[in-house]
């Protein structure tokens, strides 16, 4: 039974061996990047937030624009449904009405009371507001630039109440719901980040190709310009930017504008790293075979050498997404990126700097710690993409 049991291990091992040798790159990287666990939470978490920010219509019960605010709850305290107190259990989660009042004991502030003897019960799939997936509104100077197009329009939300609104987040100033507006911040977050990182990695697979593969006074001129690109300050950038800015653009056309600029000064660094890969990979031998079979250059840099690193390209990208985002998010924040009515992570950050929010409404911070949650998950992935794309890692450690 013995020498049964070790040829078995001994054939299993040798399965394994012929799987690891016939492997694409593909499978190697995913199945190193399973071993990681911090970077497969991260994966699963990251997941999570982004299906919960492209769904934050159907899962806010609430809008998130000035348009859903409500008057009658503002700076109001998050509303946690509850299935029994004093008065009873109940089988369907329930919340408690309240009341907006001037007090004596806060000098005659307003301030928001419970009434425990009214209960407003959470029902799911509930008819609201409407929301469009496809909602194109860009109001841009000239006539001609004007877009107005909304698709697949739907009115059902995930869960309500049978009157008032539910607030999981509590409300802000001007009453709007923080839950609906953290969800909606995530999405314009991570669309921000990925056309700055589109837009980034055109121009860095461009250039740096272009650079890479040619060398010489070529390389030297993209060089020239790539050091400039570097040395241009983001911060003094953004400040002329907002000054110049037109009042009657929309947000959109804002959003879309600030996005372009993250790309158009973050491709520098990966344009950078893929002129390195193709100086050290121009020279091999397969290079040489395609050029003396015929093949123009377009067509070795895009078949031959770039697909060659195409692992450290993502590993690349999803590092510079966290960056794209703390850009985004930092501007917002100081005024100079996306404002109210846009809902993005900065905007949502900018009141958690009054000490009057930090004594009093401590739920302002609840985005700060979606904002942090957001940016580890993607240093995580990255870090363990570009540990899963290294096929020496296993053996250094």
């Amino acid at each position: 039974m013995d020498l049964l049991a070790r040829s078995k291990q001994k054939v299993t091992d040798q399965s394994l061996k012929e799987a690891y040798f016939t492997a694409s790159q593909t499978q190697l990287v995913r199945a190193r990047f399973k071993k990681n666990r911090a970077a497969m939470v991260a994966g699963w978490v990251l997941t999570l937030m982004i299906l919960a920010g492209f769904f934050s219509e159907f899962l806010s019960p609430y809008a998130p624009t000035m348009a859903g605010r409500d008057k009658q709850y503002e700076n109001g305290p998050p509303q946690m449904p509850k299935f029994w107190d004093e008065n009873g259990f109940s089988l369907q989660p329930f919340i408690y009405g309240t009341k907006r009042e001037r007090s004596i004991k806060t000098n005659f502030r307003w301030v928001i009371t419970v009434d425990r003897e009214d209960r407003r019960y959470v029902r799911l799939f509930v008819k609201d507001w409407k929301y469009s997936y496809i909602d194109l509104n860009w109001d841009l100077p000239g006539d001609a630039f004007d877009v107005n197009f909304k698709a697949l329009t739907f009115s059902t939300h995930l869960f309500g109440v049978d009157k008032g609104g539910i607030h999981l987040f509590g409300t802000d100033a001007s009453g709007k719901d923080i839950y609906s507006r953290t969800l909606r911040a995530i999405f314009t977050s991570l669309k921000c980040g990925a056309l700055g990182v589109f837009i980034a990695f055109v121009l860095a697979l461009i250039i740096g190709g272009i650079s890479g593969y040619y060398g010489g006074w070529i390389d030297s001129t993209l060089q020239m310009i790539t050091d400039a690109i570097r040395t241009v300050p983001p911060l003094p950038l953004f400040m002329a930017l907002a000054a110049f800015l037109p009042q009657e653009w929309s947000a959109e056309a804002v959003f879309f504008v600030i996005s372009s600029i993250l790309g158009l000064i973050g491709w520098p660094t990966l344009a950078r790293r893929i002129r390195t890969h193709l100086l050290s990979e121009r020279s091999q031998e397969y290079v040489l075979a395609a050029e003396l079979c015929g093949a123009s250059s377009s067509h070795i840099i895009r078949r031959h050498l770039l697909p060659s690193f195409t692992s450290y390209i993502i590993v690349d990208l999803m590092i510079t997404f966290p960056y794209m985002v703390r850009l985004e998010t930092a501007l917002s924040f100081i005024g100079l990126g996306l404002i109210d009515p846009v809902s993005s992570l900065g905007s949502m950050m900018q009141n958690v700097s009054k000490a009057d929010i930090l004594l009093n409404y401590q739920w302002y911070f609840i985005p700060v710690l979606f904002f942090i949650a957001f940016v580890l998950a993607f240093v995580f992935v990255g870090d363990g993409l570009r540990d899963a794309a290294d096929p020496y890692t296993d053996a250094r450690k």
